[in-house]
């Protein structure tokens, strides 16, 4: 390369070749002028490399946590020479060993731009170097349509809906996003859980589990507590129904009324209050009901929980009762006292939620919560301390929706226990049949003809009209349900009160269900003593 003259209107003044060879080559190829008046001349030289930071970068939230920028101490010719600034404000310099770094504040999501200038080792030369960079920290979105299945042997489609700059992968393997950022695949049949993840250009992550197993196939149930699963003959005779073709599930309790967790539970809250009981071992007895041709639904009774509650109460923890305006305990109407947790307190959440998961993990098929709602009486003698703006209704859909997320990993189907007036009468105990049918596998209504009122759905006696008050009480879930895959699955009384229940009371209770397009149903006696007489072998197609 030949000297360079360079002129202005001051006398010219040429310049002889330094002694290393293209050092004064600029990074455009061109030369630079700075200052003014003779001998103020500069050239503008390679800037240095700036170490962890390059132009262009998108960072999410971590790494703009963590994310640092390095100069080589030679190559920017020392801390005292460079000038750095980010968006315009100067950022404070710090020697480290033989490198400088630059001292970066918390970085907010957003464009960012920065500077780093300074003089080179270089005679007569400056550098300038500018890196324009992002942060991201916000997740994309990702919404993911519960599919719709008709056919459990069939191939199933995904369908949903990303952020556009999102790349979108299903089990794995990347699917195509068109310009609105809408997916579609088909995964195969039997594929219980379909996880899709949508991951954005800053490496956010949103994943969503999502079940691809359908409705849940047809149950006839019977229930049994855990210390009834103790006893010999009242667990031979539901097995034997279960032997006979009568029954294909058996309903077991995992913590009961009075919050009793029947297996040596290791959720750690179960333990720490003395709740898990070991009344039976949880797998074995899995094992046995599988053997014997049945599916095991685990009972969980949520916001009765008397262990939990007198623990709480015990222990300053006032907030996860239900509590009177004055601040004592709320009676449970006819519980007692120290009755109702606190379905809006994050602990007692989290502990239901810890052993329906746990329950999967065991390998109990279905969770079916009950007692998932508000104590008995006006909503005005109750405060729940840590709602909020939520309506009780909202905040147990809220609490049911976050237990589906959590069993989708698990492949597992939730029910949920609720009043016969609830299809009617939402507020009354905090379950709303219309939202609740958006976040379970299945409804389990008590239409049980001994609890109605006379004179409800036009039934003059409901006690002594068992079909007609299980089938009138049933068409309003029914209604409720229609286009969801969620199934109506009632309980039905096998016991006496007042009226005495035989073969043939329990058998209309059945006819009513079947009426509605309802073949599954989940029996009650507290004593586990069930009539098969009442019960036709199960026929399948």
């Amino acid at each position: 390369m030949s000297p360079t003259r360079i002129s202005r209107s001051a006398p010219s003044l040429r310049l002889r070749r330094p002694a290393r060879r293209g050092a004064l080559i600029a990074t455009t190829g061109a030369l630079a002028l700075a200052g003014a008046g003779v001998g103020a001349w500069t050239f503008l030289a390679p800037a240095p490399a700036i170490q962890g930071l390059s132009d262009g970068a998108v960072l999410d939230g971590r790494k703009a946590a963590h994310v640092g920028a390095y100069l080589s101490a030679q190559d920017a010719g020392g801390r005292d020479e460079l000038r750095a600034t980010l968006d315009g404000a100067a950022l404070p310099v710090k020697a480290e060993g033989d490198r400088l770094r630059l001292v970066l504040p918390h970085l907010a999501e957003g464009r960012h731009t920065l500077v780093v200038a300074g003089d080179s080792s270089l005679p007569f030369a400056s550098y300038r170097k500018v890196v324009g960079f992002s942060v991201d920290a916000t997740a994309p979105e990702l919404a993911v349509a519960d599919p719709e299945i008709k056919n459990s042997a069939a191939p199933v489609t995904i369908t949903g809906h990303a952020s556009t700059d999102a790349e979108v992968t299903v089990n794995g393997k990347k699917v195509p996003v068109d310009k609105e950022g809408a997916f579609k695949i088909t995964v195969p049949k039997g594929t219980p859980v379909v996880k899709v993840s949508a991951v954005d250009r800053a490496g956010n992550t949103t994943t969503k589990d999502v079940s691809a197993r359908g409705r849940r196939p047809m149950v006839r149930a019977a229930h049994i507590t855990a210390i009834g699963w103790g006893d010999n003959t009242l667990r031979t005779n539901i097995l034997a129904l279960v032997r006979s073709g009568k029954l294909n599930a058996v309903e077991l309790d995992v913590k009961d009324e009075d919050g009793e967790v029947g297996y040596a539970s290791q959720v750690p809250l179960a333990r720490q209050i003395g709740a898990a009981k070991g009344y039976y071992d949880a797998r074995k007895a899995i094992a046995e009901i599988h053997a014997a041709g049945a599916q095991v639904i685990g009972r969980i009774v949520a916001f009765r929980d008397p262990k939990l509650a007198s623990a709480s109460w015990k222990a300053g923890k006032r907030e996860q009762l239900v509590l009177t305006p004055g601040g004592q305990p709320y009676d449970g109407g006819h519980y007692g006292a120290l009755s109702f947790t606190n379905f809006a307190n994050p602990t007692v959440r989290k502990y239901n939620r810890d052993l329906a998961v746990e329950a999967a993990r065991l390998g109990f098929d279905d969770v079916l919560y009950d007692y998932v709602r508000r104590p008995d009486g006006p909503l005005s003698h109750m405060r729940f301390p840590g709602i909020g703006t939520a309506t009780p209704e909202q905040s147990i859909t809220s609490f049911v929706a976050d237990t589906r997320t959590a069993l989708r990993p698990h492949a597992k189907y939730l029910g949920v226990s609720v009043f016969g007036i609830a299809a009617t009468r939402p507020t009354e105990i905090a379950q709303d049949i219309g939202a609740l049918v958006k976040v379970t596998d299945y409804i389990a209504p008590m239409v049980y003809p001994s609890h109605w009122g006379p004179g409800e759905y036009g039934v003059a006696q409901p006690d002594t009209a068992p079909y007609a008050i299980v089938q009138r009480s049933l068409a309003d879930f029914a209604r409720q349900a229609k286009g969801t895959q969620t199934e109506i699955i009632p309980w039905l009384q096998d016991f006496s009160m007042g009226s005495t229940y035989g073969p043939a009371e329990v058998a209309e209770q059945i006819k009513a269900a079947a009426a509605n397009k309802m073949n599954s149903f989940i029996l009650w006696n507290a004593g586990a003593r069930y009539q098969g007489a009442a019960l036709q072998q199960i026929v399948t197609h």
